[in-house]
Protein backbone atom coordinates (compact mmCIF):
# COMPACT_ATOMS: atom_id res chain seq x y z
CA UNK A 1 0.00 0.00 0.00
CA UNK A 2 1.26 3.73 -0.58
CA UNK A 3 2.59 5.50 2.04
CA UNK A 4 2.00 9.19 1.53
CA UNK A 5 -1.78 9.37 1.82
CA UNK A 6 -2.87 11.61 4.14
CA UNK A 7 -6.32 12.19 5.88
CA UNK A 8 -8.42 14.94 4.34
CA UNK A 9 -10.45 16.55 6.72
CA UNK A 10 -9.82 14.34 9.76
CA UNK A 11 -8.21 16.42 11.47
CA UNK A 12 -7.28 14.73 14.50
CA UNK A 13 -7.41 10.66 16.22
CA UNK A 14 -10.64 11.62 17.36
CA UNK A 15 -12.10 12.33 14.00
CA UNK A 16 -10.68 9.66 12.56
CA UNK A 17 -11.90 7.16 15.35
CA UNK A 18 -15.40 8.42 14.57
CA UNK A 19 -15.65 8.05 10.83
CA UNK A 20 -14.05 4.45 11.38
CA UNK A 21 -16.64 3.55 14.20
CA UNK A 22 -19.45 4.71 11.52
CA UNK A 23 -21.65 1.42 10.38
CA UNK A 24 -22.78 1.29 6.90
CA UNK A 25 -26.33 2.60 7.20
CA UNK A 26 -24.34 5.97 9.02
CA UNK A 27 -21.64 6.57 6.53
CA UNK A 28 -24.28 6.40 3.74
CA UNK A 29 -26.77 8.67 5.47
CA UNK A 30 -23.52 11.25 6.64
CA UNK A 31 -22.26 11.02 3.15
CA UNK A 32 -25.70 11.73 1.79
CA UNK A 33 -25.88 14.85 3.73
CA UNK A 34 -22.76 16.75 3.38
CA UNK A 35 -21.47 16.12 7.14
CA UNK A 36 -18.71 14.24 5.72
CA UNK A 37 -16.90 13.28 2.04
CA UNK A 38 -16.93 10.12 0.69
CA UNK A 39 -12.91 10.98 0.43
CA UNK A 40 -11.93 12.01 4.04
CA UNK A 41 -13.96 8.59 4.85
CA UNK A 42 -12.07 6.57 2.66
CA UNK A 43 -8.66 8.37 3.61
CA UNK A 44 -9.37 7.59 7.52
CA UNK A 45 -9.85 3.90 6.55
CA UNK A 46 -7.38 3.79 4.13
CA UNK A 47 -4.82 4.97 7.28
CA UNK A 48 -6.24 2.60 9.32
CA UNK A 49 -5.99 -0.63 7.38
CA UNK A 50 -2.17 0.81 7.84
CA UNK A 51 -1.61 0.85 11.55
CA UNK A 52 -3.31 -2.32 11.35
CA UNK A 53 -1.65 -3.82 8.98
CA UNK A 54 -0.87 -6.69 11.31
CA UNK A 55 -4.21 -8.28 11.27
CA UNK A 56 -3.16 -9.40 7.69
CA UNK A 57 -6.90 -8.70 6.77
CA UNK A 58 -5.83 -7.74 3.35
CA UNK A 59 -4.14 -9.17 0.39
CA UNK A 60 -4.68 -6.06 -1.98
CA UNK A 61 -5.61 -2.60 -1.43
CA UNK A 62 -4.94 -0.10 -4.40
CA UNK A 63 -5.23 3.35 -2.34
CA UNK A 64 -5.20 5.54 -5.54
CA UNK A 65 -8.07 3.71 -6.95
CA UNK A 66 -10.23 3.79 -3.70
CA UNK A 67 -9.63 7.27 -3.13
CA UNK A 68 -10.43 8.26 -6.76
CA UNK A 69 -13.67 6.27 -6.38
CA UNK A 70 -14.16 8.30 -3.75
CA UNK A 71 -13.67 11.69 -5.02
CA UNK A 72 -16.14 10.31 -7.91
CA UNK A 73 -18.70 10.03 -5.23
CA UNK A 74 -18.36 13.37 -4.07
CA UNK A 75 -18.95 14.75 -7.43
CA UNK A 76 -21.77 12.38 -7.93
CA UNK A 77 -23.30 13.82 -4.81
CA UNK A 78 -22.57 17.79 -5.64
CA UNK A 79 -24.75 16.58 -8.41
CA UNK A 80 -27.54 15.68 -6.81
CA UNK A 81 -27.02 11.41 -6.58
CA UNK A 82 -28.78 9.90 -3.71
CA UNK A 83 -27.56 6.60 -4.28
CA UNK A 84 -27.97 4.14 -1.04
CA UNK A 85 -24.37 3.44 -1.08
CA UNK A 86 -22.97 6.26 -2.41
CA UNK A 87 -19.05 6.91 -1.21
CA UNK A 88 -19.35 3.64 1.03
CA UNK A 89 -16.01 1.62 1.04
CA UNK A 90 -16.75 -1.84 1.29
CA UNK A 91 -14.24 -4.84 1.49
CA UNK A 92 -15.02 -8.06 -0.87
CA UNK A 93 -13.58 -11.29 -0.28
CA UNK A 94 -10.80 -12.48 -2.62
CA UNK A 95 -12.86 -15.33 -3.93
CA UNK A 96 -15.10 -12.39 -5.60
CA UNK A 97 -13.73 -11.69 -8.94
CA UNK A 98 -13.48 -7.56 -9.14
CA UNK A 99 -12.70 -6.21 -12.20
CA UNK A 100 -9.49 -4.30 -12.46
CA UNK A 101 -8.47 -5.17 -9.75
CA UNK A 102 -6.57 -8.39 -8.64
CA UNK A 103 -8.15 -11.23 -7.35
CA UNK A 104 -6.30 -14.34 -5.89
CA UNK A 105 -8.91 -16.60 -5.23
CA UNK A 106 -6.19 -17.15 -2.00
CA UNK A 107 -3.66 -19.15 -4.04
CA UNK A 108 -0.56 -18.27 -5.25
CA UNK A 109 -0.53 -19.12 -9.06
CA UNK A 110 -2.94 -16.38 -9.63
CA UNK A 111 -0.99 -13.77 -7.88
CA UNK A 112 -1.38 -11.47 -10.96
CA UNK A 113 -4.56 -12.17 -12.16
CA UNK A 114 -6.80 -9.04 -12.58
CA UNK A 115 -10.22 -9.92 -14.25
CA UNK A 116 -11.86 -7.98 -16.77
CA UNK A 117 -15.47 -8.40 -14.83
CA UNK A 118 -17.15 -8.28 -11.52
CA UNK A 119 -19.08 -10.35 -10.00
CA UNK A 120 -22.89 -9.95 -9.70
CA UNK A 121 -22.80 -8.93 -6.08
CA UNK A 122 -19.69 -6.35 -6.57
CA UNK A 123 -21.78 -5.19 -9.67
CA UNK A 124 -24.96 -4.59 -7.53
CA UNK A 125 -22.70 -2.73 -4.64
CA UNK A 126 -21.32 -0.48 -7.38
CA UNK A 127 -24.55 0.34 -9.05
CA UNK A 128 -25.48 1.35 -5.19
CA UNK A 129 -22.73 3.51 -5.27
CA UNK A 130 -20.26 1.50 -3.16
CA UNK A 131 -16.97 1.51 -3.44
CA UNK A 132 -14.22 -1.07 -3.18
CA UNK A 133 -11.87 -0.88 -0.30
CA UNK A 134 -9.82 -4.00 -1.24
CA UNK A 135 -9.60 -7.79 -1.49
CA UNK A 136 -9.57 -9.46 2.22
CA UNK A 137 -7.51 -12.64 3.12
CA UNK A 138 -8.96 -16.18 2.64
CA UNK A 139 -8.28 -19.78 2.94
CA UNK A 140 -7.31 -20.83 -0.30
CA UNK A 141 -9.77 -21.25 -2.44
CA UNK A 142 -12.20 -21.05 0.77
CA UNK A 143 -11.36 -24.29 1.70
CA UNK A 144 -10.99 -23.87 5.59
CA UNK A 145 -12.64 -22.21 8.93
CA UNK A 146 -9.08 -20.83 10.87
CA UNK A 147 -7.75 -17.87 8.36
CA UNK A 148 -4.44 -19.98 7.80
CA UNK A 149 -3.45 -18.76 4.33
CA UNK A 150 0.07 -20.39 2.88
CA UNK A 151 1.11 -17.79 0.46
CA UNK A 152 -0.71 -14.91 1.65
CA UNK A 153 -0.37 -15.84 5.77
CA UNK A 154 -2.81 -15.65 8.94
CA UNK A 155 -5.22 -13.90 9.57
CA UNK A 156 -5.22 -12.26 13.01
CA UNK A 157 -8.39 -11.81 15.92
CA UNK A 158 -8.16 -8.21 16.24
CA UNK A 159 -9.13 -8.86 20.13
CA UNK A 160 -5.86 -10.85 20.12
CA UNK A 161 -3.55 -11.10 18.06
CA UNK A 162 -2.59 -14.78 18.89
CA UNK A 163 -5.89 -16.24 17.63
CA UNK A 164 -7.38 -17.12 14.68
CA UNK A 165 -10.39 -14.88 12.84
CA UNK A 166 -12.14 -17.70 11.89
CA UNK A 167 -12.71 -18.47 7.84
CA UNK A 168 -13.02 -18.90 5.23
CA UNK A 169 -13.95 -15.08 4.99
CA UNK A 170 -11.06 -14.52 7.72
CA UNK A 171 -10.12 -11.17 6.62
CA UNK A 172 -13.67 -10.15 6.33
CA UNK A 173 -14.10 -10.58 9.70
CA UNK A 174 -11.12 -9.10 11.14
CA UNK A 175 -11.15 -6.35 9.14
CA UNK A 176 -15.05 -5.23 9.99
CA UNK A 177 -13.97 -5.62 13.51
CA UNK A 178 -10.82 -3.72 13.74
CA UNK A 179 -12.97 -1.09 11.87
CA UNK A 180 -11.63 -1.23 8.83
CA UNK A 181 -14.37 -1.19 6.89
CA UNK A 182 -17.87 -0.89 7.64
CA UNK A 183 -18.71 -4.00 5.78
CA UNK A 184 -17.28 -7.06 3.82
CA UNK A 185 -18.78 -9.34 1.25
CA UNK A 186 -17.82 -12.55 2.44
CA UNK A 187 -18.87 -16.16 1.37
CA UNK A 188 -20.57 -19.00 3.29
CA UNK A 189 -20.63 -22.90 2.19
CA UNK A 190 -20.99 -24.53 5.74
CA UNK A 191 -20.24 -21.56 7.62
CA UNK A 192 -17.50 -19.43 6.23
CA UNK A 193 -19.54 -16.09 7.03
CA UNK A 194 -21.00 -16.82 10.31
CA UNK A 195 -17.87 -18.28 11.94
CA UNK A 196 -15.36 -15.49 11.55
CA UNK A 197 -18.05 -13.62 12.70
CA UNK A 198 -18.73 -15.10 15.58
CA UNK A 199 -14.83 -15.44 16.36
CA UNK A 200 -13.97 -11.58 15.72
CA UNK A 201 -17.26 -10.36 17.36
CA UNK A 202 -19.58 -8.46 14.45
CA UNK A 203 -22.96 -9.68 12.39
CA UNK A 204 -23.16 -11.78 9.82
CA UNK A 205 -25.81 -12.93 7.13
CA UNK A 206 -25.61 -15.68 5.31
CA UNK A 207 -28.95 -15.49 3.00
CA UNK A 208 -31.34 -18.52 1.81
CA UNK A 209 -30.04 -20.36 -0.26
CA UNK A 210 -29.78 -18.82 -4.38
CA UNK A 211 -31.13 -15.68 -2.87
CA UNK A 212 -28.12 -13.45 -3.49
CA UNK A 213 -26.04 -13.73 -6.79
CA UNK A 214 -23.52 -16.43 -6.79
CA UNK A 215 -22.19 -15.58 -10.29
CA UNK A 216 -18.30 -14.22 -10.52
CA UNK A 217 -17.57 -15.86 -7.13
CA UNK A 218 -15.22 -19.01 -6.76
CA UNK A 219 -17.73 -21.79 -5.57
CA UNK A 220 -17.11 -24.89 -3.69
CA UNK A 221 -20.27 -26.31 -4.07
CA UNK A 222 -23.55 -25.52 -5.88
CA UNK A 223 -25.76 -27.08 -3.28
CA UNK A 224 -24.59 -25.37 -0.57
CA UNK A 225 -22.61 -21.88 -1.47
CA UNK A 226 -24.02 -18.44 -1.19
CA UNK A 227 -22.76 -15.14 -0.97
CA UNK A 228 -23.55 -12.81 2.19
CA UNK A 229 -22.04 -10.24 3.92
CA UNK A 230 -20.55 -9.22 7.12
CA UNK A 231 -21.23 -5.80 9.21
CA UNK A 232 -21.49 -3.81 12.56
CA UNK A 233 -25.22 -4.25 12.70
CA UNK A 234 -28.05 -5.91 11.56
CA UNK A 235 -29.49 -2.67 9.92
CA UNK A 236 -26.35 -2.43 7.96
CA UNK A 237 -26.83 -6.31 6.73
CA UNK A 238 -30.61 -5.17 5.84
CA UNK A 239 -29.39 -2.50 3.77
CA UNK A 240 -26.70 -4.58 1.67
CA UNK A 241 -29.72 -7.37 1.27
CA UNK A 242 -31.96 -4.86 -0.11
CA UNK A 243 -29.50 -3.34 -2.61
CA UNK A 244 -28.21 -6.82 -3.34
CA UNK A 245 -32.11 -8.15 -4.26
CA UNK A 246 -33.21 -5.35 -5.12
CA UNK A 247 -36.09 -5.75 -2.26
CA UNK A 248 -38.75 -3.24 -1.90
CA UNK A 249 -37.67 -0.85 1.55
CA UNK A 250 -39.64 -2.50 5.02
CA UNK A 251 -39.97 0.21 7.50
CA UNK A 252 -38.12 0.11 10.80
CA UNK A 253 -39.74 -2.22 13.16
CA UNK A 254 -40.96 0.42 16.49
CA UNK A 255 -40.69 -2.57 19.17
CA UNK A 256 -38.12 -1.81 21.81
CA UNK A 257 -39.27 -4.99 23.05
CA UNK A 258 -39.88 -8.99 22.15
CA UNK A 259 -43.58 -9.49 23.08
CA UNK A 260 -45.88 -11.67 20.99
CA UNK A 261 -42.16 -13.54 19.53
CA UNK A 262 -41.41 -17.11 20.07
CA UNK A 263 -38.05 -18.57 19.34
CA UNK A 264 -36.71 -21.95 19.80
CA UNK A 265 -33.94 -23.45 21.15
CA UNK A 266 -31.96 -27.09 20.95
CA UNK A 267 -29.82 -27.81 23.90
CA UNK A 268 -29.66 -31.79 22.83
CA UNK A 269 -28.20 -30.48 19.15
CA UNK A 270 -26.54 -27.41 20.52
CA UNK A 271 -25.71 -28.06 23.87
CA UNK A 272 -23.68 -31.08 23.71
CA UNK A 273 -19.79 -30.17 23.11
CA UNK A 274 -19.28 -26.73 23.99
CA UNK A 275 -17.20 -23.93 26.10
CA UNK A 276 -18.77 -23.70 29.65
CA UNK A 277 -18.49 -19.78 29.38
CA UNK A 278 -20.58 -19.99 26.31
CA UNK A 279 -23.19 -22.60 27.42
CA UNK A 280 -23.40 -20.27 30.85
CA UNK A 281 -23.75 -17.11 28.23
CA UNK A 282 -26.25 -18.77 26.32
CA UNK A 283 -28.58 -19.87 28.60
CA UNK A 284 -28.34 -16.55 30.48
CA UNK A 285 -29.47 -14.87 26.96
CA UNK A 286 -32.31 -16.93 26.95
CA UNK A 287 -33.55 -16.00 30.54
CA UNK A 288 -32.67 -12.44 29.07
CA UNK A 289 -34.94 -12.65 26.19
CA UNK A 290 -37.61 -14.09 28.13
CA UNK A 291 -36.89 -10.89 30.27
CA UNK A 292 -37.90 -8.97 27.67
CA UNK A 293 -41.47 -10.76 26.48
CA UNK A 294 -40.29 -13.32 24.07
CA UNK A 295 -41.61 -16.94 24.57
CA UNK A 296 -38.49 -19.37 24.41
CA UNK A 297 -39.22 -22.95 23.64
CA UNK A 298 -37.23 -26.21 23.52
CA UNK A 299 -37.11 -28.17 20.91
CA UNK A 300 -35.47 -31.43 19.61
CA UNK A 301 -34.21 -32.43 16.49
CA UNK A 302 -33.66 -35.72 16.84
CA UNK A 303 -31.13 -37.96 18.86
CA UNK A 304 -29.30 -39.12 14.96
CA UNK A 305 -29.88 -35.03 14.19
CA UNK A 306 -26.07 -34.68 14.48
CA UNK A 307 -24.49 -37.13 13.17
CA UNK A 308 -26.80 -37.12 9.59
CA UNK A 309 -26.29 -32.95 8.75
CA UNK A 310 -22.59 -33.64 9.74
CA UNK A 311 -22.27 -36.82 7.71
CA UNK A 312 -24.38 -35.34 5.26
CA UNK A 313 -22.92 -31.87 4.26
CA UNK A 314 -19.36 -32.99 4.60
CA UNK A 315 -20.30 -35.48 1.72
CA UNK A 316 -21.52 -32.79 -0.51
CA UNK A 317 -19.34 -30.37 0.27
CA UNK A 318 -16.49 -32.25 -0.51
CA UNK A 319 -18.23 -34.02 -3.41
CA UNK A 320 -19.06 -31.32 -5.65
CA UNK A 321 -15.98 -28.90 -5.16
CA UNK A 322 -13.88 -30.43 -8.18
CA UNK A 323 -16.54 -29.74 -10.80
CA UNK A 324 -17.57 -26.30 -9.06
CA UNK A 325 -14.02 -25.21 -9.04
CA UNK A 326 -13.87 -26.79 -12.88
CA UNK A 327 -16.64 -25.05 -14.58
CA UNK A 328 -15.89 -21.63 -12.85
CA UNK A 329 -12.64 -21.26 -14.03
CA UNK A 330 -13.30 -22.00 -17.29
CA UNK A 331 -16.22 -19.74 -17.50
CA UNK A 332 -14.57 -16.84 -16.11
CA UNK A 333 -11.28 -17.36 -17.92
CA UNK A 334 -9.34 -17.45 -15.26
CA UNK A 335 -5.97 -18.52 -15.84
CA UNK A 336 -5.54 -21.15 -14.17
CA UNK A 337 -6.25 -24.86 -14.04
CA UNK A 338 -7.88 -27.31 -11.45
CA UNK A 339 -5.30 -29.66 -11.49
CA UNK A 340 -2.66 -26.45 -11.29
CA UNK A 341 -4.35 -24.88 -7.90
CA UNK A 342 -4.50 -28.47 -6.60
CA UNK A 343 -0.95 -28.96 -7.11
CA UNK A 344 0.13 -25.87 -5.71
CA UNK A 345 -2.23 -26.48 -2.49
CA UNK A 346 -0.23 -26.48 1.13
CA UNK A 347 0.47 -30.04 2.13
CA UNK A 348 -1.86 -30.66 4.98
CA UNK A 349 -5.04 -29.07 2.13
CA UNK A 350 -3.82 -31.01 -0.45
CA UNK A 351 -3.81 -34.49 1.05
CA UNK A 352 -7.08 -33.61 2.01
CA UNK A 353 -8.30 -33.00 -1.36
CA UNK A 354 -6.52 -36.22 -2.68
CA UNK A 355 -8.98 -38.19 -0.29
CA UNK A 356 -11.72 -36.83 -0.47
CA UNK A 357 -12.21 -34.17 -3.44
CA UNK A 358 -10.28 -36.11 -6.01
CA UNK A 359 -12.72 -38.96 -7.78
CA UNK A 360 -9.79 -41.40 -7.57
CA UNK A 361 -9.86 -40.67 -3.59
CA UNK A 362 -10.65 -43.30 -1.00
CA UNK A 363 -12.79 -41.30 0.63
CA UNK A 364 -14.73 -39.96 -3.08
CA UNK A 365 -17.84 -41.88 -2.66
CA UNK A 366 -20.78 -41.30 -4.84
CA UNK A 367 -23.20 -43.46 -3.24
CA UNK A 368 -22.57 -41.51 0.11
CA UNK A 369 -22.99 -38.18 -1.81
CA UNK A 370 -26.35 -39.42 -3.43
CA UNK A 371 -27.88 -40.89 -0.41
CA UNK A 372 -27.53 -36.93 1.57
CA UNK A 373 -28.38 -34.94 -1.67
CA UNK A 374 -31.84 -37.16 -2.19
CA UNK A 375 -32.37 -38.72 1.80
CA UNK A 376 -30.37 -36.91 4.49
CA UNK A 377 -30.67 -33.18 2.86
CA UNK A 378 -34.59 -33.54 2.63
CA UNK A 379 -35.02 -35.15 5.96
CA UNK A 380 -32.80 -32.52 7.66
CA UNK A 381 -35.37 -29.55 5.98
CA UNK A 382 -38.07 -31.42 7.19
CA UNK A 383 -36.89 -31.77 11.17
CA UNK A 384 -36.59 -28.02 11.19
CA UNK A 385 -39.33 -27.41 9.75
CA UNK A 386 -40.95 -29.27 12.10
CA UNK A 387 -39.75 -28.02 14.81
CA UNK A 388 -40.68 -24.61 14.19
CA UNK A 389 -44.36 -25.60 13.62
CA UNK A 390 -44.34 -27.71 16.44
CA UNK A 391 -43.57 -25.09 18.45
CA UNK A 392 -45.01 -22.19 16.77
CA UNK A 393 -41.32 -20.47 17.14
CA UNK A 394 -39.88 -18.01 13.91
CA UNK A 395 -36.19 -19.12 14.70
CA UNK A 396 -33.91 -21.53 16.00
CA UNK A 397 -31.40 -20.25 18.67
CA UNK A 398 -27.96 -21.67 19.46
CA UNK A 399 -24.40 -20.12 19.98
CA UNK A 400 -22.91 -19.93 16.45
CA UNK A 401 -19.13 -21.53 17.44
CA UNK A 402 -19.12 -23.64 20.31
CA UNK A 403 -16.02 -21.91 21.43
CA UNK A 404 -14.08 -18.69 20.87
CA UNK A 405 -11.43 -18.56 18.49
CA UNK A 406 -8.41 -21.07 18.89
CA UNK A 407 -4.70 -19.81 19.51
CA UNK A 408 -3.17 -19.76 16.38
CA UNK A 409 -0.33 -22.61 17.01
CA UNK A 410 -3.44 -24.79 18.27
CA UNK A 411 -5.51 -24.18 15.32
CA UNK A 412 -5.59 -27.66 14.35
CA UNK A 413 -7.00 -29.15 17.11
CA UNK A 414 -7.47 -27.96 20.57
CA UNK A 415 -9.75 -28.67 23.62
CA UNK A 416 -13.42 -27.86 24.27
CA UNK A 417 -14.72 -28.52 27.86
CA UNK A 418 -11.93 -31.08 27.78
CA UNK A 419 -12.13 -32.96 24.51
CA UNK A 420 -9.98 -32.43 21.96
CA UNK A 421 -11.60 -31.30 18.65
CA UNK A 422 -10.12 -30.24 15.50
CA UNK A 423 -11.40 -26.63 13.57
CA UNK A 424 -13.55 -28.55 11.91
CA UNK A 425 -16.04 -28.48 15.26
CA UNK A 426 -16.08 -24.49 14.15
CA UNK A 427 -18.97 -25.32 11.85
CA UNK A 428 -20.59 -27.82 14.15
CA UNK A 429 -23.85 -25.78 14.81
CA UNK A 430 -23.75 -23.50 11.35
CA UNK A 431 -23.81 -26.10 8.80
CA UNK A 432 -27.70 -26.97 9.45
CA UNK A 433 -28.47 -23.83 7.55
CA UNK A 434 -26.08 -24.33 4.78
CA UNK A 435 -27.36 -28.32 4.06
CA UNK A 436 -30.64 -26.85 4.51
CA UNK A 437 -30.65 -23.83 2.69
CA UNK A 438 -32.42 -21.60 5.34
CA UNK A 439 -31.15 -18.13 6.03
CA UNK A 440 -28.74 -17.22 9.23
CA UNK A 441 -27.80 -14.40 11.24
CA UNK A 442 -25.20 -14.65 13.81
CA UNK A 443 -25.09 -11.59 16.36
CA UNK A 444 -22.57 -10.80 18.98
CA UNK A 445 -23.82 -11.55 22.58
CA UNK A 446 -20.76 -11.33 24.77
CA UNK A 447 -17.20 -12.11 25.71
CA UNK A 448 -15.61 -15.03 26.96
CA UNK A 449 -13.50 -15.21 30.47
CA UNK A 450 -10.04 -15.19 27.87
CA UNK A 451 -11.41 -11.41 26.57
CA UNK A 452 -12.56 -13.19 23.25
CA UNK A 453 -15.96 -12.81 21.45
CA UNK A 454 -19.39 -15.30 20.63
CA UNK A 455 -22.00 -14.62 18.88
CA UNK A 456 -25.92 -16.16 18.80
CA UNK A 457 -27.19 -17.16 15.37
CA UNK A 458 -30.81 -16.98 14.56
CA UNK A 459 -31.78 -19.54 11.87
CA UNK A 460 -35.11 -18.86 9.97
CA UNK A 461 -37.62 -20.53 7.68
CA UNK A 462 -36.15 -20.75 4.22
CA UNK A 463 -37.05 -17.36 1.86
CA UNK A 464 -38.16 -15.80 5.14
CA UNK A 465 -35.05 -13.47 5.37
CA UNK A 466 -36.38 -10.10 5.48
CA UNK A 467 -38.31 -11.47 8.58
CA UNK A 468 -35.44 -12.94 10.11
CA UNK A 469 -33.41 -10.11 9.60
CA UNK A 470 -35.99 -7.95 11.37
CA UNK A 471 -36.20 -10.52 14.33
CA UNK A 472 -32.63 -10.35 14.76
CA UNK A 473 -32.66 -6.31 14.90
CA UNK A 474 -35.14 -6.69 17.52
CA UNK A 475 -33.02 -9.49 19.34
CA UNK A 476 -29.80 -7.47 18.53
CA UNK A 477 -31.44 -4.19 20.77
CA UNK A 478 -32.19 -6.78 23.73
CA UNK A 479 -29.21 -8.82 24.18
CA UNK A 480 -26.94 -7.54 21.17
CA UNK A 481 -22.95 -6.34 22.17
CA UNK A 482 -20.55 -4.93 19.56
CA UNK A 483 -17.23 -4.36 21.15
CA UNK A 484 -14.45 -2.36 20.00
CA UNK A 485 -11.08 -4.59 20.26
CA UNK A 486 -8.83 -2.16 18.45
Amino acid sequence: MQEDIELVGAASDGVSDWLAGLGVVAAAAAIRKGDISSESYTAALLQRARTHSDLNAFITIDEEAALNAARNADKARAAGSTSPLLGVPLAVKDSYLTKGLRTTLGVQNLDSFVPSEDAGVVSAMKEAGGIVFGKNNLVEMSYGLTGNNSPYGQVRNPHSRNHISGGSSSGAGASVAARIVPAALGGDTVGSIRVPASLCGVVGFKPTTGRWPRNGVAPISHTLDTTGVLARSVDDCMLVDQIVTKAETVASSDHSDLKGVRLAYAPRQYLDLIEPDIEAHFKDTIYRLRQVGAEVMEVDLGEDFSSITERSTWSIFFHETMEAISEFLLHNDVPTTFDEIYNGLKSGLKDAWGHVVLPSGPGFSPEAYQTSVSVDRPEIQRRFAEALARSGATALLFPTTPSTAPRIERQSKFLIAGHEVSDLVLARHTITASIAGLPGVTIPTGVSGNGLPFGLELDGEQGRDRSLLQLARRVEASVGMLSTPV
